[in-house]
């Protein structure tokens, strides 16, 4: 859960207050135009020449995206940021930016950091006759076709392709000759939906198809990388980019926690050791395996902390008051994201044992704060965040007794944890926003060279 609006270590202020504008039939943000007549996006962000300098063509990337995540807005504003490149941000739903009842949570969520502040955006009309998130047909934005036949975009960056319009945008990309850049955090064939064999297979077939209309393919982590190069995907078209987070952000907000306030909130003293789970209580995090866990450990003194909703809420209470350890377990429900570093500091361990998780962006956010981790083997973090013992501990998924065991040594060792989270803060000094605007950059390059030989063809 990222907050998105927040400025740069330079001291450069992203825009406040969205004042929208009307263009055929699209809603575009300040600054956010797009040059349908060929001339500069006006956002302050191109490359100017100093005096003998030969003027370089900045290159300009259409970002199609289905909805507005809490964790893309930062990065988008870093993006903006740098002026090594121009880009423009299509939503195809503003879901994410509106109050509204989160499917995750379960309950109404309203992020309480600014979401469309400080990048370029486009609101593109979807005409959908059943609209939503979540649906393939949910999503049919007819728009994207001339923004990208207009736009004069040097690449276009998919986001997901499990609606129809991000396939409106490959086909005009296609159309057109714009180099397609797909991205994904994959790591594994397997996932929640794919526990069949026959359906692994048939994923493989699919993706592998998928992957190949794109000049390039950005990867969220190491293990990402391997998972492309396992489909057939040559590693020249792969691109490290990184899963990440605002950095600054969470390391500024961790030095202004008051850690034994916040344990105070929640009656638990400053002397008891806190387990973390920070996620939303679906199965396929494991929600029931923490408690469980947590309950057969029974170090004493010990307390477990849910900073999340969802539905298997009630049956996590009741589950806790089966094991007797009620008056140890604290559900704070969702927790908005202003609020998540004091969560994070005034943890001594953040668990996720979920059965699949592409990533676990609550790993760099914890880890930022100083609060070492225990992932299951199924989480992608754990490729370059989690350093059995260094930053954290790794356990297979689906194996209570073994993050019990976890529980009790981490617990049980108060050297350990300090050693662990100060080794966790500095392994994110190289896992930040300026790797991922490296990438994104190294990718234009590839995808420029591919569309270069593409026309020699």
């Amino acid at each position: 859960m990222k907050p998105a609006s927040r400025g740069d270590e330079t001291g450069r202020k992203p825009t406040q207050g969205i004042d929208r504008r009307e263009l055929n039939g699209f809603t575009f943000a300040q600054g956010g135009l797009p040059s349908l007549a060929g001339d500069a996006v006006e956002h302050g962000m191109s490359h100017t020449p100093v005096q003998g300098e030969a003027a370089r063509p900045v290159p300009r990337l259409l970002i199609v995206t289905s909805h507005v995540v809490q964790y893309s807005s930062p990065i988008f504003q870093k993006l903006a940021q740098d002026p090594r490149l121009e880009i423009l941000v299509a939503y195809c739903s503003m879901q994410g930016a509106e109050s509204g009842v989160d499917p995750g949570f379960g309950v109404e969520v309203t992020w309480d950091q600014p979401q469309l502040d400080g990048y370029p955006w486009v609101r593109v009309p979807n005409r959908s006759p059943r609209p939503g998130v979540g649906r393939f047909f949910g999503l049919l934005n007819p728009g994207l076709w001339k923004l990208v036949r207009k736009g004069k975009f040097d690449a276009i960056l998919v986001s997901g392709y499990f609606y129809a319009s991000a396939w409106l945008a490959i086909l005009a990309a296609k159309r057109y000759g714009v180099p397609i850049l797909f991205t994904t955090d994959g790591h594994n064939l397997r996932t929640w939906a794919t526990q069949s064999r026959w359906k692994q297979r048939f994923k493989k077939f699919l993706v592998r198809r998928i992957y190949a209309l794109g000049a390039v393919v950005l990867a969220g982590s190491s293990g990402t990388v391997e998972y492309l190069k396992s489909l057939g995907l040559r590693k020249e078209r792969i691109i490290l980019v990184r899963n990440v987070v605002d950095n600054a952000w969470w390391t500024r907000r961790a030095v202004e926690v008051d850690r034994d306030a916040v344990r105070a909130s929640w009656q638990i003293s400053a002397s008891a050791t806190v387990m973390l789970f920070c996620a939303k209580l679906q199965p396929w995090k494991g929600p029931e395996d923490a408690l469980e866990a947590f309950a057969r450990a029974n170090v004493q003194n010990s307390y477990l902390v849910f900073a999340g909703d969802g539905p298997l809420r009630t049956s996590i209470e009741q589950r806790a008051c089966e094991l007797g350890v009620s008056e140890r377990v604290r559900i704070l429900g969702f927790v908005n994201q202003s609020q998540l570093p004091s969560v994070y500091c005034a943890a001594d361990l953040l668990v996720l044992p979920s059965l699949y998780e592409p990533f676990g962006f609550v790993v760099n956010e914890a880890m930022l704060c100083g609060c070492p981790v225990a992932v299951s083997d199924r989480v992608g973090a754990k490729y370059d965040l989690v350093r059995q013992g260094e930053t954290g501990c790794i356990f297979p998924a689906g194996d209570v007794d073994a993050l019990a065991a976890v529980l009790r040594d981490v617990f049980s060792n108060p050297e350990k944890r300090i050693r662990m989270g100060a080794a966790a803060r500095k392994r994110m000094e190289t896992w930040s926003p300026r790797e991922y605007v490296d990438g994104i950059v190294d990718a234009l390059e590839l995808a420029a060279r591919s569309r270069q030989r593409q026309g020699k063809n």
